[in-house]
């Protein structure tokens, strides 16, 4: 497989997603090395259905191998949301300080502090012809956002087995146990096989 498309647009999740492949030796492109194109709407109800519109529409475009992941948060304590709709949930609020503030309250009011991160990528190879990887990572949300790296809702979340927020580890470190490395790196077996 000579090109190898990665249907997004977000830099943050390019950047991880390149230094997955890149410790496999894969090469990648992203939207943002092509031509400016219309984003589909994600409106599916789960994880999957929003891979797979994006990695679809990526195929039909530009008509090479493409992949796309949908990921988020779920949180016990708010009945497993933002889930799907983890990038518009946070963009609710006026800023990150906020929107952590918000989801300690409640969290720590209902006493659960379990959530959970899940990745899906859907890998289009032809029309009609997909496949799908999954990610999960079970952890809990800190009483206090903590540290620097990562991104999105990263300062709040500490995989289990580990004392760390995402945002506190190394990108190595976090690459080794997150939901989006455990589905790429699936992925990537496949391709190797």
């Amino acid at each position: 497989m000579k090109n190898l498309l990665f249907f997004s647009s977000n830099q943050n999740k390019i950047i991880e997603i390149k230094k997955i492949f890149k410790i496999r030796n894969k090469k990648i492109i992203s939207l943002n090395d092509l031509p400016k194109i219309k984003i589909p709407k994600e409106t599916g109800r789960e994880f999957v259905d929003n891979a797979k519109i994006k990695s679809l529409y990526g195929f039909k475009k530009f008509n090479i191998p493409c992949f796309a992941d949908d990921s988020g948060i779920c949180i016990s304590a708010l009945n497993n949301k933002p889930g799907i709709h983890s990038k518009r949930f946070f963009e609710k609020f006026q800023n990150k300080k906020e929107l952590f503030k918000y989801i300690i309250k409640k969290v720590y009011t209902s006493k659960n502090t379990s959530a959970y991160f899940t990745t899906i990528i859907c890998f289009t190879v032809k029309l009609g012809q997909y496949l799908i990887f999954e990610g999960k990572i079970l952890g809990d949300i800190s009483k206090t956002p903590r540290g620097k790296n990562g991104f999105g809702y990263d300062p709040l979340f500490i995989p289990t087995g580990h004392n760390k927020t995402f945002a506190e580890m190394s990108t190595k470190e976090k690459n080794t146990v997150s939901h989006r490395s455990l589905a790429i790196n699936k992925f990537i077996n496949f391709l190797s096989n």
